[in-house]
């Protein structure tokens, strides 16, 4: 279900956050990375670098201020009676590996089976945003988004899947790019049921 004011929102974990002021020590904290790889913090093109890369950090962790369970607290019981699977497909995000502080750059599909109320569609996408902006591992970004709808919506089935590449991969250490990494998480009817399991796979597009 679409979110009649969904446009108007203002916690929108997309848009960019104003600019805000940047500790001292976190900026030299960056100017010494700089300094360290061999280059020269103080020259023009790296001047104003500290400062933007503190911010960009600031604006990559959004999830940290953020309570993803909040997006789910607002649902809708007048359905016409739907109590079939919730599906949406490919949506997109980044995220950043807590070992090296790499991208994670994928897309999630995120299932329910109502039990008797549904949410709006973006609120299953700012659950993962929320989670995702943070410093990351995949397995369990994949669990704290399943774990959360099964929480919130108490629904009678989650199916979270998630496909990703990892910078800390395809561009260090074994440098292999174009590999993807899959984890899923079942939930309820999702996890208990073989014919549940094999028709959100199917819908996914992984049966």
């Amino acid at each position: 279900m679409c979110d009649a004011n969904d446009d108007a929102a203002t916690d929108d974990l997309v848009a960019s956050p104003p600019k805000i002021p940047v500790p001292d020590d976190v900026v030299e904290a960056i100017r010494t990375l700089i300094r360290w790889t061999g280059e020269d913090p103080t020259r023009e093109g790296l001047i104003e670098t500290p400062l933007r890369v503190a911010r960009a950090w600031r604006e990559y962790t959004q999830g940290y201020s953020d309570d993803p369970a909040r997006h789910l607290e607002r649902v809708f019981e007048e359905v016409g009676g739907y109590d079939e699977i919730v599906l949406l497909r490919d949506i997109p995000f980044q995220s950043h590996c807590e070992h090296h502080m790499a991208p994670i750059v994928g897309k999630a599909h995120i299932a329910y089976l109502p039990r008797d109320h549904v949410v709006g569609i973006s609120k299953l996408a700012r659950v993962l945003h929320g989670y995702a902006r943070r410093l990351q591992v995949q397995e369990r970004l994949t669990a704290e988004v399943a774990d959360c709808i099964w929480n919130g919506l108490k629904p009678r089935g989650v199916a979270v899947v998630i496909e990703a590449t990892h910078g800390c991969m395809t561009a260090r250490g074994v440098r292999t790019p174009g590999v993807t990494m899959t984890t899923s998480r079942m939930m309820g009817v999702f996890r208990d049921d073989e014919r549940s399991r094999k028709e959100v796979l199917a819908l996914i597009g992984r049966g």
